[in-house]
């Protein structure tokens, strides 16, 4: 037996555009929708003829290639175009058109396609936690080994996750029959919401468990490692996996985030791998050049102020910042100079201070204040 044509069959022009080839086909669905037409194999393939139909004109691709050489091109081009075997196949492919209409994707009577009664008896993977960790930028320069101590959900050790005092069974929801779901009809419409006597189990808990009190999930306390590495930054995450909340009915756990956050620091700031801090020099080390050592996060360091060094020039100690942690670039400790005037210098230093200003032939105030007084 021939294909009909596939516009015939969806009652549309072949000018049609995608939002009236969709209105087309969902009048198609209700029409032949099997929950209308229980045990008529009429209607059924009509309903799958329907389906195939859309699928195509719905493709650009597969639709440029019908209407240039029909049902023939279709099945030349390895496009399918054989039709749904099962009216299950349509439900799964057109979820967002039947999700609207039929509850969600209804199949035949209303029936679930879950392929278990209710929602939530699974396994499921655990929740991912986070944890903030305060630490000082000296931790953040050398690295830090620590101890954390965090809470975690897993599941009952009693009742091994399923509420239920052990030995005992729950029983099946009479409510919505184990599915999880009540089916209500208005009309052409099949709508599904979440059964409220069981609240989507599919079953009721009469024993519960004395250790959980049916809730299934217990719990933890945890007291874990934790190893911040050389160079983090403020904000950045470590990602700790497994440690997070236990799995459900054997799925796997969730991961533990823990987010750094650097606190600041009197003297010492971090510019990139660098590590930034003012370093006060006097007017005559500056001029004359001077080898201090100067206290850092971790070790002194000895660093050399070069002679006519300038106020905010900086003073550089080489590889000793913040270790990258994409690399092996390591940041400087960078020192920016402030030089330091004198506000009462002594009479003997105001003297020599004029030679000077003489030698140099500056002109200087003749009664001096302020600075010179």
């Amino acid at each position: 037996m021939s294909k009909r044509d596939f516009y015939e069959v969806l009652g549309v022009e072949r000018s049609v555009g995608a939002d009236e080839l969709k209105k087309a086909y969902r009048k198609k669905a209700f029409q032949y929708h099997p929950d209308k037409n229980p045990d008529d194999n009429v209607a059924e393939e009509k309903f799958k003829e329907a389906a195939e139909a859309y699928e195509i004109l719905s493709n650009k691709d597969k639709k440029a290639q019908y209407d240039r050489f029909g049902h023939a091109g279709i099945n030349q081009q390895g496009f399918g175009g054989g039709g749904f075997h099962d009216a299950s196949d349509i439900f799964e492919n057109f979820s967002d058109i039947f999700g609207d209409f039929f509850g969600g994707g209804q199949g035949f009577g209303g029936q679930q396609r879950r392929g278990r009664a209710g929602g939530q008896d699974r396994p499921k993977r655990g929740s991912d936690l986070r944890y903030h960790m305060d630490v000082t930028l000296k931790d953040a320069l050398t690295g830090l080994k620590t101890n954390i101590e965090y809470s975690s959900d897993e599941d009952c050790g009693t009742c091994d996750g399923k509420g239920l005092e052990p030995g005992k069974t729950a029983h099946t929801c009479e409510q919505c029959g184990g599915s999880g779901q009540v089916v209500q009809r208005q009309g052409f419409f099949t709508m599904a919401a979440t059964c409220g006597e069981c609240r989507g189990e599919g079953r009721i808990i009469k024993d519960p468990c004395k250790i959980c009190s049916g809730a299934k999930r217990v719990e933890k306390h945890k007291k874990l490692e934790v190893i911040v590495p050389a160079g983090v930054e403020d904000g950045n995450q470590l990602r700790l996996s497994s440690e997070g909340d236990g799995g459900h009915l054997g799925g796997g756990p969730g991961d533990l985030y823990v987010l750094v956050r650097v606190k600041g620091h009197e003297d010492f700031y971090r510019e990139g791998l660098d590590l930034v801090s003012d370093v006060e020099v006097s007017y005559l080390q500056s001029a004359l050049g001077a080898e201090l050592e100067i206290p850092t996060l971790t070790d002194p360091v000895e660093i050399e102020v070069p002679a006519g060094t300038q106020n905010l020039d900086e003073v550089v100690v080489k590889k000793a910042g913040f270790p990258s942690l994409r690399g092996r670039a390591k940041g400087d400790i960078r020192f920016k100079v402030k030089v330091k005037i004198p506000k009462h210098p002594s009479k003997n230093e105001l003297k020599l201070l004029r030679e000077i200003a003489e030698e140099k032939g500056e002109s200087i105030k003749e009664k001096p204040t302020g600075w010179f007084s």
